[in-house]
């Protein structure tokens, strides 16, 4: 049962509400127009329920303006106090097709549910998408790995100094003494110290000397 509105809330004016559903209609087409075509984007009337939907973007239910509310929006309609936002629950479209659907109601200065505004987005894409990608990277197990495509080289060591960096969220010439013998024994571990000229290139990209490369990796 609805409950009954404050006798201190005036009741909206037919002006405001219009305001309302003008904005609501622009968010809708906003988010519509963002997440085309996977994503079907309904704004329901729930004042006039046996005409509900006022606008509909990216049609995937091929239903159409004019129609009722869903049993979601009567639910609010007899419930001011149903929850507001209803995200990621599943749901189909009438031709089977599996889809991922929220819905948010809107409410006047009353505290009455005055709109919904609904995505369903299609799955079918998406998952097809996964099944796929799921092949391309799976890999046989049973071949045993026959080569590296990452020798560790100047560059590997020098890409390693920055991602190392970078989990500090400061740059290689930054680091503290602290840091550069994690670093360093890190390298050390990776077998980047017995490439050639290794600690040439690791004090040239840290912006320190050679000895002090020596004394931070004992």
């Amino acid at each position: 049962m609805s409950r009954k509105k404050s006798a201190t809330t005036p009741p909206p004016k037919p002006a405001d509400r219009a305001i309302l559903f003008d904005q609501l209609k622009q968010i809708a087409q906003g988010l519509g127009e963002t997440f085309a075509p996977f994503c079907e984007v309904v704004l329901h009337d729930l004042t006039d329920p046996k005409k509900a939907i006022v606008a509909i973007h990216n049609n995937l239910s091929g239903r159409k303006i004019g129609q009722p509310a869903t049993e979601l929006g009567l639910a609010r309609i007899a419930d001011p106090d149903y929850v507001q936002v209803v995200s990621n629950y599943s749901n189909s479209f009438a031709d089977g097709r599996q889809a991922k659907s929220t819905s948010v109601g809107i409410k006047d200065a009353s505290g009455e549910y005055v709109a919904a505004l609904c995505l369903n987005v299609d799955l079918t894409l998406f998952q097809g998408l996964q099944s796929a990608i799921g092949q391309f990277v799976s890999v046989d197990a049973k071949n045993a790995r026959r080569e590296s495509l990452n020798p560790a080289g100047a560059n590997a060591i020098r890409a390693r100094i920055d991602q190392f960096a970078a989990r500090r969220a400061t740059t290689p010439r930054a680091l503290s003494a602290e840091n550069r013998r994690a670093l360093l024994k890190e390298l050390k571990d990776a077998g980047c110290m017995e490439v050639r000229r290794s600690s040439e290139i690791i004090a040239a990209h840290l912006g320190i000397s050679r000895a002090t490369v020596y004394a931070d990796a004992k």
